[in-house]
């Protein structure tokens, strides 16, 4: 994909992102607090997305490398949805938030980098010696 393309898929997902109130954190707790005064106006984003990748999806299917759920696929689920739920942010829409200049966008942009910086560290195997 040519940089003038991808610059216009990330300006059109930005925007969409923007529009369906998914950058605002607000919004975003107020859709997942079902126990309060709960916004299901996000719930109309979702299934508009998931009509999309639904029928994308079908047209090119992605290979599939792994299949089973294990306890890494398990602990990161919970840590994403955990971190969703205290932010009000997802990794696409704290990075409109962060280009919009929204300061606690900036903290938890910080916070996932060091995230992922500890899984590449963790994650390393250490090299197998040789067996000759």
């Amino acid at each position: 994909m040519n940089a003038v393309a991808a610059f216009a898929a990330g300006l059109v997902f930005g925007l969409g992102l923007i529009l369906s109130g998914m950058s605002d954190p607000g919004k975003v707790k107020g859709f997942l607090d079902l126990a309060g005064p709960w916004d299901p106006s996000l719930a109309f984003v979702m299934v508009g997305a998931i009509a999309v990748a639904f029928f994308a999806f079908r047209a090119k299917p992605l290979p599939m490398t792994r299949d089973a759920i294990d306890v890494p696929l398990v602990a990161g689920s919970i840590v994403f949805g955990v971190g969703w739920g205290l932010s009000g942010f997802c990794p696409g829409p704290a990075m409109v938030a962060l280009g919009a200049g929204y300061d606690k966008a900036f903290v938890f942009v910080l916070a996932m980098l060091a995230g992922m910086l500890a899984h590449r560290l963790l994650a390393q195997t250490p090299p197998r010696a040789s067996q000759e």
